[in-house]
């Protein structure tokens, strides 16, 4: 496979930050204030982590964005784009405020207005950076979150090479699917095809056979495969630069009953009304509706217990949600899960999952992979 960079060009994080900025003086705010975690890749392409000494990003709603790092944390933005975007870096070392330095860097700001930071903030750097800004700060997330909702070509481009790479391994599962190995065993071979087909990891991998696909968040166990199981195998990963694959298809280990193979059918009609649903304009959770009626209508609708699908990007879970009350109207360039299940506790689940791409007329799906249930 064809090596990919560790994270765009540094163009795209230029078109970021200004956004970003943009987006901060439009909501009033002083400036953005961000730590290490998904936030910050996206803004930088960095993969610094978190630790009890303060690095942040701080992009003022006004005026040139400015990193502060403690000195010896310096090399982790080596591989970012801040050095190329010549972003100025405040150092500091123990003894230091570095709080003190944030509040420079927002430069004043929107007298009186707070500033907002990422999600991922420990409560660790939140507290002293509240008492040196004077103003409590905000939640970044309602800037952020329009920005990284809408995937530009290049982040979809990288979501297709996830999905493409997720349904090779798919491919393989059915082989790997022999009555008498366990969950883990089976999840072992997946999480080695996984790295082998392209991703830097595995991020999860779900095996749930007989009883166990009734649990939606199961992993995997020491269960041993049985002929007549259901399998639920819910896998994925990042490909870089770290944007994730996630994808369930359903297996039976020889023929089902004719119950499953007709409450299967539903799900599956499900699945398919909740694709065809997708187009610019109609609401999230109009999309969790579409599927859901369907289950209602066969009987089954006690049996999805829970949301339709989920955005996703650099992180598996993100925004858009495609869930009962959420009235945000779906655009070109979101991604998101169209992933209905059905669970019977103690006997068996099902759920059939795609990667769907919002374009201007529908819905670009990024798995291709049979969805009927796959007997082996």
């Amino acid at each position: 496979m064809t090596d990919v960079p560790a994270r765009f060009d540094s163009a795209v994080y230029a078109h970021r930050l200004t956004a970003a900025a943009q987006a901060t003086a439009a909501a009033g705010l002083a400036g953005l204030v961000i730590t290490p975690g998904y936030d910050l890749r996206y803004l930088l392409g960095s993969r610094a982590q978190t630790f009890e000494r303060l690095t942040a990003l701080v992009v003022p709603a006004s005026g040139p964005p400015t990193m502060v790092v403690p000195t010896l944390e310096r090399p982790a933005l080596a591989d970012s784009a801040v050095a190329e975007l010549a972003i100025t870096v405040h150092e500091w070392v123990d003894g230091e405020d570095p709080y003190a330095l944030v509040a420079a860097a927002l430069g004043g700001g929107t007298d009186g207005a707070p500033s907002a930071v990422t999600d991922a903030m420990p409560a660790l750097h939140l507290l002293p950076l509240a008492d040196a800004l004077g103003v409590a700060p905000v939640l970044a997330t309602p800037v952020l979150r329009e920005l990284r909702m809408i995937k530009d070509p290049a982040e979809v481009e990288a979501l297709r090479r996830a999905g493409a790479a997720i349904d090779r391994v798919h491919a393989a599962v059915p082989a790997m699917l022999i009555a008498g190995r366990t969950e883990a065993e089976v999840a072992a071979d997946i999480a080695a095809a996984i790295v082998a087909e392209g991703h830097t990891e595995p991020a999860f991998i779900i095996v749930g056979s007989g009883p166990n696909g009734a649990d939606p968040h199961h992993e995997c166990s020491d269960r041993v495969l049985q002929t007549g199981d259901v399998v639920v195998v819910d896998i994925g990963g990042p490909v870089e630069p770290g944007y994730h694959s996630d994808c369930t298809r359903t297996y039976s280990i020889g023929e089902p009953d004719a119950d499953v193979a007709h409450r299967y059918s539903v799900l599956l009609d499900a699945q398919r009304a909740a694709v065809a649903a997708v187009r610019p304009g109609v609401s999230a959770e109009h999309i969790d509706a579409a599927a859901r009626d369907v289950l209602i209508e066969a009987g089954l609708g006690e049996f999805f217990v829970h949301r339709t699908g989920h955005g996703i990007g650099l992180s598996v879970h993100e925004e858009p949600y495609m869930v009962a009350g959420n009235e945000l109207s779906l655009a070109a360039g979101m991604a998101f899960s169209v992933e209905p299940g059905i669970y019977f506790p103690g006997q068996w689940g099902a759920r059939i999952e795609d990667i769907v791409v919002v374009t201007d007329t529908g819905a670009e799906p990024l798995n291709r992979r049979p969805h009927d249930l796959l007997v082996v």
